[in-house]
């Protein structure tokens, strides 16, 4: 079976005639962590020019649109997150033309733009914190400042933690705390301020004008805190995100902001989208976020979590198709982002990391590629410690620490490092065995991932029952322990996650397999850890 001689013949005969009403609902974006993409003068770090220049790549992949981490002005305390100005590039990446440069290139190429933008915190750099710490009393209104307990006020004013481990407050010189949910270089704003609110509108605005499609907000479920910010009453609180309610996430108060951004994204035309980055603990929580007045998308972490095994996937995908439906909103699907284990890595082989591939483009709504899951990138786990950046490398009982993992340069071409990362050499290392992966070593391999994802996406723009959450709804079938099988208009999908091989029915003609299959046309031997598309 050849996957581009299938595609054209499918897209050929379709009408398109499902064609969504917003080009986000079934949308697959993928998203750049600018540093890790390409580097362009040859400092070992990635940027903007280096994007742009590797943007036929992505063209060529299939996907719709580019998420771009941050790019500001920032010290680099958390890899860019923690931002000093909102509406300038960082010299490590560049200068506001090559953002333009990139968004005019994006766009020639049919691709948008997605820029992240971070609303809960600043860096300790933003002018607006350095005035607060120098004693201004409006610069300190915006963030939280309060005094702390116990005897001179030598305790922290509640037991927060941040998710970076350790304490979330640090006290300053007039003896004051101040609150930070991350790293200490990452204060947070006080959102009940209106100068806060009024300067990110501004902020959203100027990216706007110059063209970006919409923003991926970071942390969307965190600038309201709960009044009193009371105590939670437990340690290792960093487990507890997105899996049970706390006093400084998922707070009631955030859905106005949402409300705000949402007409200000809807005064332009385009249309422009929001993304929330929310951890929340439940799937209704979530749909909250993406309410018809509310923000466009909200990623899917239950479905990034769940472990492979065919129950506990089936029960996540329908729970997220109900209560995103509950809401009018496409649901989305993600497997990887720059701040967790590659999903080859979680789970175990990537046999099972393509075909959950599969089975992810195969789900409607909209689906996220994490850069280098499309080479079959696994984790790389073997990091010296000096060469980590990660702040939760740094502090105890955060995160597991081990984000650098991820966010290894990729491998372009060659056989060594840096495999044409840039002219120069890679800010963190990258295997010495990485030249199979490479972009160059997989284009023309018909078995490779590259190819296999590259096929995946021109067969998801060809046929209608795929990705389209408006196409027809999502049914099961009976299918044996261990195997999921449910079709779409025109469209089924089959996923073994046993070990073994598993006959089947078989329910169409397959186009496209994450494993080689056997069929005589009536049955099907499915091979362990492998999903296949069917056109019926």
């Amino acid at each position: 079976m050849t996957h581009e001689s299938t595609a054209v013949q499918l897209a050929s005969a379709s009408s398109n005639a499902a064609a969504s009403t917003g080009w986000w609902r079934d949308a697959v974006i993928y998203q750049v962590y600018v540093r890790s993409f390409a580097d362009s003068d040859g400092d070992g770090v990635g940027d903007l020019r280096g994007v742009r220049e590797r943007l036929p790549h992505l063209a060529r992949l299939g996907v719709d649109a580019v998420w771009l981490t941050p790019f500001y002005v920032s010290p680099q305390a958390d890899g860019g997150y923690d931002v000093a100005d909102y509406r300038a590039v960082d010299p490590l990446f560049g200068d506001l033309s090559d953002a333009d440069d990139l968004v005019r290139a994006a766009h020639a190429l049919g691709l948008r733009i997605i820029v992240d933008v971070v609303p809960n915190h600043t860096s300790e750099q933003h002018a607006w914190f350095r005035a607060a710490l120098a004693g201004d009393p409006r610069a300190r209104e915006r963030y939280h400042f309060h005094p702390g307990r116990g005897p001179g006020g030598a305790q922290p004013p509640n037991d927060w933690e941040s998710v970076f481990g350790g304490p979330a407050w640090t006290r300053v010189e007039d003896g004051s705390w101040y609150l930070h949910l991350f790293a200490p270089e990452q204060p947070d704003l006080d959102w009940e301020h209106p100068e806060v609110a009024a300067e990110f509108a501004s902020v959203l605005r100027f990216w706007l004008d110059l063209g970006v499609d919409g923003f991926r907000v970071d942390v969307a479920h965190g600038m309201v805190k709960a009044p009193g910010l009371p105590d939670i009453g437990r340690g290792a609180q960093a487990t507890l995100i997105g899996a049970q309610p706390l006093p400084f996430f998922d707070q009631d108060g955030v859905h106005a902001i949402h409300r705000s951004w949402r007409r200000l994204l809807d005064s332009y035309e385009g249309p422009r989208i929001g993304v929330a980055e929310a951890w929340v603990p439940t799937s209704e929580r979530l749909a909250r976020y993406v309410r018809p007045d509310e923000l466009h998308q909200a990623f899917n972490f239950r479905f990034l979590n769940c472990p492979w095994d065919a129950v506990a996937l089936r029960t996540v995908i329908d729970e997220s198709l109900a209560a995103t439906a509950s809401v009018g909103a496409p649901t989305t699907w993600v497997l990887s982002n720059h701040d967790v284990v590659r999903h080859r890595t979680r789970y175990g082989s990537l046999a099972r990391a393509r075909a959950a591939a599969l089975l992810m483009l195969a789900l409607p709504g909209s689906a996220y590629v994490y850069q280098g899951e499309e080479l079959g990138l696994p984790e790389v786990a073997d990091l010296p410690a000096e060469a980590r950046r990660d702040p939760a490398f740094l502090r105890t009982a955060g995160q597991d620490g081990l984000r650098d993992g991820c966010r290894v340069p990729l491998p372009w071409t060659g056989d060594r490092p840096p495999y044409g990362f840039g002219p120069g050499g890679a800010w963190l290392p990258q295997p010495a065995d990485w030249g199979g992966l490479s972009v160059a070593a997989q284009t023309g391999d018909p078995h490779s991932t590259l190819e296999l994802y590259r096929a995946a996406l021109e067969l998801r723009r060809a046929l209608p029952g795929l990705g389209s959450p408006d196409a027809g709804p999502l049914a099961w079938l009976p299918a044996p322990e261990g195997v999921l099988l449910f079709t779409r208009p025109g469209f089924a999908c089959t996923l073994n996650s046993r070990a073994t091989a598993v006959e089947l029915p078989a329910p169409g003609r397959p186009v496209l397999s994450s494993a080689p299959v056997d069929t005589d046309g009536r049955t099907v031997l499915q091979p362990p850890d492998s999903c296949t598309w069917w056109a019926i």
